[in-house]
């Protein structure tokens, strides 16, 4: 490799080694690049606005921040809590089951991990403690059901992979339904051990009229996903359409409805969205800088080159990227690993003929495992913010967790079907 390939290697090394802001390494490795080569600034410019202007899939991010900023408002919150509740019933180890359904269901509105965890966090750590859950395990697992948020549709992570990739937003949101569906499966399994042998309480048995009077106050809300997916898979919209009447839908109802937002909280809540946007477009378009680069280095060639050097079965190398991104996911955060090594894969992925909507899944699962992986799994730090207890706790309760997660993860790449399935019946 020529020095010039090696300048945002170790801009991108400095980067991590001093702890600096993943936007602000990838700007200055592509500022030194740009300047050793004195490369025609005209030309980059225009690819990289190019790619900015033609990629109209992410206007769909900031109309996922803006509903989820609304959704995560207290009395939608309510709502969701109580119909999860009545209709979990009275089960043992009840809240914990809560915790896995409310996360599949609040993941219809914002697919973000961090906002699930952030958001319902805080109301199921605390109803939780009160019922007499260990603190730790309360925080381990709203840290494991937060994974399921990127999964289920919609997902930020799926539509910033299929910018980098060029495939389907539909089709991944379609081939994720399964994948988040067997999370919460996999982990009920496991809180139904748990609570056996640990002796967690019973939830409450509501009667049919509290039920429906409990759904019937959810019942607007649980529409967002609803309208948000049939309009995609009807064709009538696109994501970034269905994104928009999405978040139309929640100012409605928001106002009108639960009545929880008014002048003052609607300003608010455009300002959080304009701050999280804002942090999410600088992002992307120093990736598109840093990707002109290592494209223009041919760095994925020499990638591919060498992992095809090692295996050309789809299996084997889907396991290496697998052990690969999980390892780097316990130390770096997901925008790094998107930004910066995704794209160096993909092109692998697409000579051994890996259907990239699978593979897509894939890495946005493998992705959000790391985010309850210690040593610096996020949502662990969230969770444990959230209730003022000891990491090292947390850490040791999500453990176990982490494996039924890995198990999915294991199943999913053994078995594509699981992931294509809902997109080849769709069409």
């Amino acid at each position: 490799m020529s020095f010039s390939t090696w300048i945002p290697i170790i801009m991108m090394v400095l980067t991590f080694a001093l702890n600096i802001p993943v936007t602000y390494g990838m700007v200055a490795a592509g500022a030194f690049y740009l300047l050793y080569t004195s490369a025609d600034l005209g030309i980059v410019v225009g690819q990289v606005m190019g790619t900015m202007y033609t990629g109209y899939v992410l206007m769909a991010i900031p109309l996922f921040i803006f509903t989820a900023n609304v959704m995560n408002s207290g009395k939608v919150t309510d709502a969701m809590f109580d119909f999860s509740k009545a209709a979990v019933g009275k089960k043992r180890g009840a809240l914990a089951y809560v915790n896995v359904l409310i996360s599949l269901i609040f993941s219809g509105m914002t697919g973000s991990a961090i906002a699930d965890a952030a958001g319902m966090g805080l109301m199921e750590i605390k109803a939780m403690e009160k019922d007499g859950y260990d603190l730790p395990f309360s925080c381990a697992i709203t840290a494991a059901t937060a994974t399921i948020g990127p999964i289920f549709p919609p997902s930020i992570p799926f539509v910033i992979y299929a910018m980098l990739s060029g495939t389907s937003v539909g089709a991944l949101f379609l081939g994720g339904v399964v994948p988040a569906i067997l999370i919460a499966v996999a982990l009920s399994l496991y809180i139904a051990y748990v609570s056996q042998k640990r002796k967690y309480p019973e939830g409450i048995k509501f009667s049919p009229r509290e039920f429906w009077r409990f759904t019937l106050r959810a019942l607007p809300a649980l529409l967002t996903p609803v309208i948000l997916l049939a309009g995609i898979y009807t064709g009538v919209m696109t994501p970034t359409e269905a994104g928009a009447i999405a978040a139309l839908y929640a100012l409605i109802i928001s106002v009108f409805v639960y009545r929880i937002l008014g002048w003052k909280e609607f300003q608010q809540t455009v300002k959080d969205t304009a701050f999280s946007t804002g942090s999410i477009t600088i992002l992307t378009a120093a990736a598109a800088v840093f990707s002109y680069i290592v494209a223009k280095e041919k760095i994925p060639d020499m990638v591919s080159d060498f992992m095809l050097g090692i295996t050309d079965n789809k299996i084997v190398l889907l396991l290496i990227i697998n052990a690969l991104f999980l390892v780097l996911g316990m130390f770096l955060d997901t925008a790094v690993l998107q930004y910066v090594f995704l794209p160096m894969v993909i092109p692998i992925v697409r000579v051994l003929g890996i259907d990239m909507v699978h593979f897509g899944v894939l890495i946005c699962l493998n992705m959000m495992i790391g985010l309850s992986t210690p040593p610096f799994g996020f949502l662990l730090f969230v969770t444990a913010n959230i209730a003022k207890t000891s990491l090292s706790a947390v850490v040791r309760e999500v453990l176990p967790m982490v494996g039924v997660l890995l198990v999915v993860l294991m199943l999913l790449t053994f078995v594509p079907q699981l992931v294509l399935f809902v997109p080849s019946l769709m069409g």
